[in-house]
């Protein structure tokens, strides 16, 4: 019987690529790494022989020439992951395309843990760091001011000099009673989490807007008892009940579409319900499926990304919040058919 033996693929040097293009070593470096005068024929040539042969440049090389890691860390207090995930996801398909890796550090609401991982941060001499949470008006408790590489913070608060990015919380609220609105619905109610939160107080103050006079606002918690709960305090009060119910987030509305099917009242042919948050696994198992107002938490990460990258590069960056659109998305809760 023979013996096999595993013989490890060899590495393209960047010798290879310089001799494969016809060109010195120091040329097909300064070509692959944009640096340096020469033609866009070379360069391309240079480049084109690199793609090539599957020549991989060596990270601790360039980031030596560069002085650069290629490394951001994300640092987040929202464990369970329900912004921090998909905020991640859009991170890591802004970084990819530059050759950039994001790691993730989950920090709870421990002081001492943060400090450890920002610690072990700039220790990895990460070019940026991106600073999360689970909601826009507390900061994360560790100081990340003053540090000796930039931050951007995306759905937790900022620091006055911060540049911070939120979901336009308001906009998505008057989107949600526009829709509801458009589909002959009258007697809109708010059913929404706890006064504390200033997504809660924004959402609400655009839906008073929106609705007028009549606006009736119930807050409560952050979860599907809450929606049951909701539900029996307005159909047990005098008086009409609503035709329509607008949530603070998802739990909140699969709440309150089983309180209804419970009481015999159809949705969305009675009362029409439309959630916030999108939160994937909550909207499409809610009976029938939720209609709700996306965050864009992937579109966030994207841009803080985007903007992490900017000012690592040196980049002015205006300080400040920008607030990105939300998405209403169409389902069943509310009758009508998606949007063309």
């Amino acid at each position: 019987m023979r013996s096999l033996s595993l013989v490890a693929p060899k590495r393209v040097r960047i010798y290879d690529v310089a001799q494969a293009a016809g060109v010195s070593v120091a040329t097909a470096s300064k070509a692959l790494n944009d640096t340096g005068r020469m033609t866009d024929e070379t360069r391309t040539r240079v480049k084109d022989a690199a793609t090539r042969l599957g020549f991989r440049p060596n990270a601790m090389a360039r980031a030596l020439i560069q002085k650069r890691s290629f490394t951001v860390g994300l640092l987040t207090n929202d464990t369970y992951g329900r912004f921090t995930l998909p905020l991640m996801a859009g991170v890591s398909e802004a970084l990819v395309d530059q050759g950039v890796s994001v790691f993730l550090c989950a920090i709870e609401d421990d002081p001492a843990l943060a400090k450890i991982h920002v610690d072990a941060m700039l220790d990895k001499q990460v070019d940026g760091i991106i600073a999360s949470g689970k909601r826009i008006d507390r900061q994360l408790p560790v100081d990340l001011e003053n540090l000796s590489v930039p931050v951007v913070y995306a759905f937790t608060q900022a620091p006055a000099n911060g540049v911070s990015l939120v979901s336009d919380d308001a906009a998505g609220s008057r989107e949600a009673v526009e829709w509801l609105k458009s589909l002959g619905r009258r007697r809109i109610v708010h059913v929404t989490g706890p006064r504390s939160f200033a997504s809660v107080e924004e959402r609400a103050g655009a839906y008073r807007d929106a609705v007028g006079p009549t606006a009736e606002v119930l807050f409560g918690t952050w979860s599907e008892q809450w929606g049951h709960e909701a539900v029996a305090q307005l159909w047990d009060a005098a008086g009409e009940t609503p035709d329509a119910i607008f949530c603070g987030n998802d739990q909140i509305a699969r709440g309150v579409v089983d309180a209804l099917r419970e009481r015999g009242v159809a949705v969305p042919a009675d009362v029409s319900v439309v959630g916030f948050d999108n939160w994937e696994i909550v909207a499409a198992a809610t009976r029938p499926p939720l209609t709700t107002v996306d965050m864009n938490l992937k579109e966030l990460g994207r841009e803080a990304g985007r903007l992490v990258l900017a000012l690592a590069a040196g980049e002015t960056v205006e300080p400040g919040i920008r607030k990105l659109p939300c998405a209403l998305v169409v389902r069943q809760s509310c009758g009508g058919g998606p949007r063309s």
